[in-house]
């Protein structure tokens, strides 16, 4: 069989060489490549395939040539000057190996987005993995179909340089736009930038899933009508920075006993943690240790301390109860079945709390979509 195999590549060698025809020397191709990557090749072996890929590259024959890239698109046996050569070949061959070949390095690929067009530049924007370098080239110099791809592409790299001068470039772009907005990961400067050239749709995707400044939240917050309103409560557990975040609302007036209230009560502990440290004047770790390990009287102490009303302080310490009493389960939805959980153990509790406040987070509840099965049985001592 070995025998026959190699009897086989030798008449395709000839065949690609000698061939009278060029779908002859196309078929030979097809064969050989397919030979070429499915062989365990040796280091001599591997060498003289790859003599016989640049044979191939330069033939005159496009279906040769279109062989090749096809059947070899995402082999790592395709040198890096064939895959360059290709790269240069008319689209229906350069695009398959710009889409997946290995063969090219990172300078290799921003040149081609440079100086090889949309088509090209597109192709690029598509392939499995994207390095910054590359990602800045698109930015850079590509068009908008690119550079909305690259920005799609949750395995393309960007430097949050790189985020923000898409963002510049193409602030008209609804399309740019938003594939920079769905992005997983955001830095703080690039959200804090689309929140204000988004629809409204994609902006609450945006204050839904990515942190913003206090000062941006607190504007949002307290915006006109017809911009998304961004809830306070969602964005004191995504804060990156807690101890700023509640700074800014106290230096505003915003941070609120009903704030904080309702931020607990969806299991937003260092929130609540950060808010009480913020109005005592006690250091965090302090608070830390008042509200969690002193006992009944640690978190009296520290309420009072921090001047907040004293008839809401049954319903704080529910919440720091029920806070205690819910763990995480380490599946997924953790966090969305872990605030679900805290909100009934909340709820089921007599409490002290105002009716607009019980009655938001009611509603909040509901938006979780909890089944008839699972809605908790109310408390109505609420006031």
């Amino acid at each position: 069989m070995a025998t026959t195999r190699a009897a086989l590549t030798d008449n395709d060698i000839r065949t690609l060489i000698k061939g009278a025809t060029a779908d002859e020397r196309a078929v030979a191709a097809h064969r050989l490549c397919r030979h070429i990557d499915r062989a365990d090749l040796t280091d001599e072996e591997r060498d003289e395939a790859q003599q016989i890929l640049r044979i191939m590259a330069s033939d005159a024959a496009e279906l040769v040539r279109r062989a090749l890239a096809v059947t070899l698109k995402s082999s790592p046996l395709v040198p890096r000057d064939v895959a360059n050569r290709l790269a240069r070949d008319i689209e229906s061959i350069a695009l398959p190996v710009l889409n997946f070949s290995p063969a090219f390095s990172d300078e290799d690929l921003a040149e081609i987005v440079r100086l090889g067009g949309p088509v090209r530049q597109v192709a690029i924007a598509k392939r499995p993995v994207l390095s910054q370098k590359v990602t800045a080239a698109i930015v850079d110099f590509g068009v908008e179909e690119a550079v909305g791809r690259a920005c799609a592409n949750e395995n393309a790299d960007f430097a949050p340089r790189s985020l923000e001068k898409a963002v510049e470039r193409f602030e008209q772009s609804e399309r740019v736009l938003a594939a920079i907005a769905f992005r997983q990961v955001l830095p703080l400067s690039v959200t804090e930038r689309l929140v204000n050239l988004v629809s409204e749709q994609v902006r609450e995707h945006l204050i839904t899933h990515h942190a913003v400044s206090p000062e941006t939240a607190l504007a949002i917050a307290l915006g006109a009508r017809e911009r998304a309103t961004l809830d306070l409560v969602d964005q004191a557990g995504r804060a990156a920075d807690m101890r700023a975040f509640v700074a800014y609302l106290h230096k505003m007036g915003r941070l609120t006993p009903s704030l904080m209230l309702r931020a607990l009560a969806h299991g937003h502990m260092p929130f609540f943690e950060w808010a009480v440290a913020e109005l005592a004047g006690v250091p965090h770790h302090r608070t830390w240790l008042m509200i969690h390990d002193a006992g009944e009287l640690g978190l009296k102490a520290i309420y009072e301390r921090a001047g907040l009303p004293a008839r809401l302080l049954p319903a704080f310490r529910a919440g720091v109860d029920a806070f205690h009493s819910v763990e995480f389960d380490g599946a997924d939805h953790d966090r969305a079945r872990f605030q679900r959980r805290m909100l009934e153990r909340f709820l089921t509790q007599p409490l002290s709390a105002s009716r607009d406040d019980v009655d938001y987070l009611l509603d909040k509840l509901d938006r979780m979509s909890v089944g008839p099965q699972e809605t908790p049985r109310l408390s109505a001592a609420a006031g």
